[in-house]
């Protein structure tokens, strides 16, 4: 055998003992190598555990004080009722008392109410049907045409808003209208609008899309601020040579 042969079958037997050696490795299973691929996809981010707050995309409404709902019961109608969201929570019952509703979707009411009616009636059948509740608003204040509270109904806008409720004053400031948005219970975050900006460059991007319960506020520029300490100053009045 020549040498050349040799060190040939020296090197295939060396690659021949590292493939087998590989192939004794620990192999990562199936599901950890699905992760790894999906965490190496351009774009992708680590997976957790899923965030509570973003599990429900479609959350049911809550019942909150003023709302009303009609009880119905199908084999007991003498318990047929109509029940008020008070302002603490509670709703009165006939024949039960109070229950605590704020805050309660209405599958959620429906079984409470099943749970209390049982105690008195066997195997209550109830339907609750929403009839009146807080409809979705917004409120403009400040140097606005007509400040007030207004029905949120479909996409609006923070422009938009401000000509429902009869557009900026003279003695508007354009470039800092704030916006207020509740955070959470007893909080509100703030932000500041270039409104005059937006109109000027007529790119209207950072417009910014309301959400119920939204408040925004026109301050006074300065102008009309010092307005009231001016000698003799009036609107429309023109200095005429003496």
């Amino acid at each position: 055998m020549t040498t050349k042969s040799a060190l040939s079958i020296v090197i295939l037997i060396g690659v021949l003992l590292e493939f087998a050696g590989g192939q004794q490795k620990a192999q990562p299973r199936r599901e950890d190598q699905s992760s790894d691929a999906l965490a190496n996809m351009p774009g992708s981010k680590a997976v957790g555990p899923p965030d509570p707050h973003f599990q429900q995309r479609n959350p049911r409404y809550k019942l909150e004080a003023g709302d009303s709902c009609e009880v119905f019961f199908e084999l007991s109608p003498e318990f047929n009722q109509t029940v008020i969201v008070q302002p603490d929570g509670y709703i009165t019952l006939r024949g039960i008392g109070d229950l605590q509703a704020a805050g309660r979707t209405m599958p959620e009411l429906t079984q409470l109410l099943q749970s209390a009616y049982g105690h008195i009636l066997h195997e209550p059948l109830i339907n609750v049907v929403l009839k009146d509740f807080e409809k979705p608003y917004f409120v403009a204040d400040g140097q606005v045409g007509r400040p007030g509270k207004y029905d949120l109904r479909g996409d609006t806008t923070l422009t938009q808003a401000i000509a429902m409720s009869g557009g900026f004053l003279d003695s508007a400031k354009h470039s800092q209208v704030l916006l207020f948005r509740r955070a959470s219970d007893g909080w509100f975050s703030a932000q500041i609008f270039d409104v005059k900006k937006m109109e000027k460059q007529g790119n209207l991007d950072e417009d910014p899309h309301l959400h119920p319960g939204d408040m925004l506020f026109v301050p006074k520029n300065h102008f009309s601020k010092i307005k009231p300490f001016l000698p003799g100053y009036s609107v429309g009045t023109i200095m005429q040579p003496r």
